[in-house]
C-alpha cells in the first residue's frame, strides 16, 4: 500500500516503469509520489469544484513532504535513474510498494504545472505524437524543434502533443531538452504565458537512443511511443532528417515496426530526393515497397515560403491577372533565388549534390510549376498536384547552351576543404513550357551563392503596347516602358507593379513607377518560418506543397540529360568573385533570348 498524499492510503496498481505509471500522461517530475495515484482517485475528481480542492490539497501536501515548488520547471532527464535528494534531505526515507520491496523516495523540485498536467492526465493520453529521427543534426536543432514549438505556443499542436527525439548519440530526455531549448523562441508579437508553454513542451519531449542497428531502434521508438499514448487512438508524424545514404534503411525499419495501428502516419523526407533519375526512381520504388505514397510528404523549407503560396491566390482569386497569364501578354518570366552566403555556410553536403540537384529539382521547378499550371479543379492538394507534373511534363528538356555554370572563386580555408571538385555554386538557364499557354515564353531561372545580396523573387514582364503612342517619350530604351509584376521575399517582402504614368507639371513627360505592397508596412505580424508552414500542412494533410513521386521523376527528367552531359564532357564552372553579380556568362544568356536580368 502507498500512503497517497491526500492522507488516504491507495493501492498501487501501476507498473514498475516510470513511464506506464501514467501511460497516457508524462509529469515534468517523473519520479514524483503522482507515480502513486490509484485509479479509484479519478472517481474522487468528477467536478471541477473538487477537481480545484485536489489540487490545494496537493500543494499542502507537497509542503509536507517538502518538495519544492519552483514556478520554472526542473525537468528530470533519465528514465531509469532515480531523482537524486536535496541537500539535507534523507536518503533513508522509503515507501513500500505493491510488491513489498523497498522503493527509495527522493525530494524531487516541482514545478506549478504539474497542475496543468494533472488535468491532462485526467483528460487522457495525446492525439498527435510526432518524432524527429536524427534529432541531434544541425537541422532538427536549429530548425524542426523550433517550428515544432512556435505551433505548439502558437496553439496549432494539441496541448498534450508528445515530442520525440531519435539518434544514434549516448543521450537522455534531460540531454535532448537543453541541448534544444536555446533555439526555442516565442513569438515577438505575443508572449503571454511563453515560460510555462516552454516548460509543458520541453517536459513532453523525449529521447530515444537508437543505436546502430535501424530495427531495433525503431522497436524502442515505438515502445516508447506506445508508453507515452497509453493505448489511446493516435496518430504519428515521422521526420526523417537523416542523410540520404541512411534514407532507404530507416524508412522501411520504421515502416516495419513503428508505425501506429490506432490512426495514421506520415513521413516527412528533406530533400535532395536522389542524385539523378536512377537513383531517385530506385528511392521511390523502395519508399512504396513499404509506404504508401498519400503517407510521403517530401518537404523542400523553400517552398513554405508565402511567395510560393501568394502565387495561386493572386492569380486565381483576382480577376485582374488570369486573363494576362500567358503567352499572349507575358513576354519573359523570370525566377531569382541569390544567396550572399559562401560555400563554408553549406559544407560537405553541397559539395556532393550542388546547386543544380540542391536547388533547381525541387524549388525552382516547383515554383514554375505553380507559377504556369492551369486552374485545379479544386484546391485539394492532389487536384493541385495533378497541374503541376502536367507542366513540368511540358517543360523542354535542357540543352547545354542553354545553361551556365559558375563557381565561387573564394580563398578562405573552409571553402578550399570543401571545393576540390567541379560542382556549380552557380546556375542559370532558360526553359520553355511546350503548351497552348506557354509556347515562346521563355522562363529564365538564376540561383547562386557568394552573389551581391540576398534576393529571392518572380517577376513577371508583360509585352510592349502595341503601336504605343507614347513610345516615343521613352527615347530608346524600349525596356523602361514594360509593365512588370514582382513577387518578392526578399530582401523584403513584397508585391510590386511597375506601370507607366505622367510626371506631374506642365508638358508631357513619363515614368515608370512601383505600385508597392509591402507587408512590413501592411502587416503587423511576424511571419511565421517555412517550417512552421509546412509542418502544419503536413499536420493537416494539405500536400499541395509537397512533391508526388510522379514531380520528381518528371523534373529528373528535365534536368538529367544536361547533367549527363556536364559530367561527360567535364564542363569547368565560370569563376566569379565573392559579393558580385555571378558569372558573366548569364548576361549573354539573357541576351541570346532578348531579355534583360532585373538586376542588370
Amino acid at each position: 500500500m502507498l500512503i497517497s498524499p491526500f492522507g488516504t492510503t491507495a493501492p498501487h496498481k501501476f507498473s514498475s516503469s516510470s513511464e506506464s505509471r501514467l501511460g497516457y500522461y508524462r509529469p515534468v517530475a517523473k519520479e514524483s509520489f503522482l507515480n502513486g495515484y490509484s485509479s479509484s482517485f479519478t472517481q474522487h475528481v468528477c467536478s471541477l469544484k473538487i477537481c480545484t480542492l485536489a489540487k490545494i490539497t496537493l500543494k499542502k501536501a507537497l509542503k509536507n513532504h517538502r518538495w519544492n515548488l519552483n514556478t520554472k520547471s526542473q525537468i528530470s532527464g533519465s528514465e531509469k535513474t532515480p531523482p537524486q535528494p536535496t541537500e539535507g534531505e534523507d536518503k533513508s526515507k522509503t515507501v513500500e510498494n505493491s510488491n513489498a520491496k523497498p522503493t527509495v523516495i527522493t525530494t524531487k523540485v516541482l514545478s506549478l504545472s504539474t497542475e496543468i498536467s494533472l488535468d491532462q492526465a485526467l483528460n487522457g493520453g495525446p492525439s498527435l505524437c510526432i518524432a524527429v529521427i536524427g534529432a541531434t543534426g544541425e537541422l532538427a536543432r536549429n530548425k524542426v524543434f523550433p517550428a515544432l514549438f512556435a505551433l505548439y505556443y502558437s496553439g496549432h499542436l494539441p496541448e498534450n502533443v508528445g515530442i520525440f527525439g531519435y539518434s544514434r548519440k549516448n543521450m537522455n530526455d534531460m540531454d535532448l531538452r537543453d541541448m534544444i531549448a536555446g533555439t526555442l523562441t516565442c513569438r515577438v508579437d505575443h508572449h503571454e504565458n511563453c515560460e510555462d508553454k516552454l516548460d509543458k513542451f520541453l517536459a513532453q519531449t523525449y529521447y530515444i537512443n537508437g543505436g546502430y542497428n535501424n530495427r531495433d531502434g525503431m522497436a524502442k521508438l515505438n515502445s516508447k511511443m506506445e508508453q507515452i499514448e497509453g493505448g489511446n487512438g493516435v496518430n504519428r508524424i515521422f521526420y526523417l532528417s537523416v542523410p540520404q545514404e541512411a534514407l532507404a534503411d530507416v524508412a522501411v525499419s520504421l515502416a516495419d515496426v513503428a508505425q501506429t495501428q490506432k490512426g495514421w502516419n506520415r513521413i516527412i523526407i528533406e530533400k535532395p530526393f536522389g542524385f539523378d533519375a536512377v537513383s531517385s526512381r530506385k528511392i521511390t520504388q523502395f519508399l512504396q515497397s513499404k509506404i504508401q505514397e498519400s503517407q510521403i510528404y517530401r518537404i523542400d523549407h523553400l517552398l513554405g515560403k508565402d511567395l510560393i503560396e501568394n502565387l495561386t491566390v493572386l492569380r486565381f482569386s483576382n480577376l485582374v491577372f488570369e486573363p494576362l497569364w500567358g503567352r499572349t501578354y507575358i513576354r519573359n518570366v523570370q525566377v531569382i533565388f541569390s544567396q550572399e552566403c559562401g560555400i563554408e555556410a553549406r559544407g560537405r553536403y553541397f559539395d556532393g549534390y550542388g546547386t543544380l540537384r540542391d536547388i533547381v529539382h525541387s524549388h525552382i521547378l516547383q515554383t514554375i510549376a505553380l507559377f504556369a499550371m492551369e486552374p485545379p479543379v479544386s484546391l485539394d492538394g492532389e487536384d493541385i498536384r495533378n497541374e503541376k507534373v502536367k507542366v513540368l511534363r511540358s517543360i523542354r528538356k535542357l540543352n547545354l547552351e542553354d545553361v551556365v555554370l559558375g563557381q565561387l572563386k573564394d580563398e578562405s580555408v573552409k571553402a578550399e576543404n570543401y571545393m576540390k571538385s567541379l560542382t556549380p555554386t552557380f546556375f542559370a538557364a532558360v526553359l520553355y513550357i511546350e503548351n497552348a499557354r506557354w509556347d515562346g515564353v521563355p522562363f529564365l531561372i538564376k540561383t547562386g551563392m557568394g552573389l551581391i545580396k540576398n534576393r529571392v523573387e518572380i517577376r513577371i514582364q508583360f509585352r510592349h503596347v502595341p503601336g504605343s503612342l507614347y513610345r516615343e517619350k521613352f527615347g530608346q530604351n524600349i525596356d523602361l516602358d514594360t509593365n512588370e509584376l514582382i513577387l518578392r521575399d526578399e530582401p523584403e517582402e513584397a508585391i510590386l507593379l511597375k506601370v507607366n504614368n505622367k510626371v506631374p507639371g506642365l508638358g508631357l513627360k513619363l515614368d515608370a513607377s512601383q505600385l508597392n505592397l509591402l507587408y512590413r508596412d501592411r502587416y503587423d505580424v511576424e511571419v511565421p518560418d517555412s517550417y512552421e508552414h509546412l509542418l502544419l500542412d503536413v499536420i493537416d494533410g494539405d500536400n499541395h506543397l509537397f512533391m508526388r513521386s510522379d514531380e520528381v521523376a518528371a523534373a529528373w527528367d528535365i534536368l538529367s540529360p544536361v547533367i549527363h552531359e556536364i559530367d561527360e564532357r567535364k564542363v569547368t564552372p565560370e569563376l566569379y568573385e565573392a559579393g558580385g553579380r555571378g558569372p558573366v556568362g548569364a548576361y549573354y544568356l539573357g541576351a541570346k533570348h532578348g531579355v534583360r536580368w532585373a538586376d542588370d
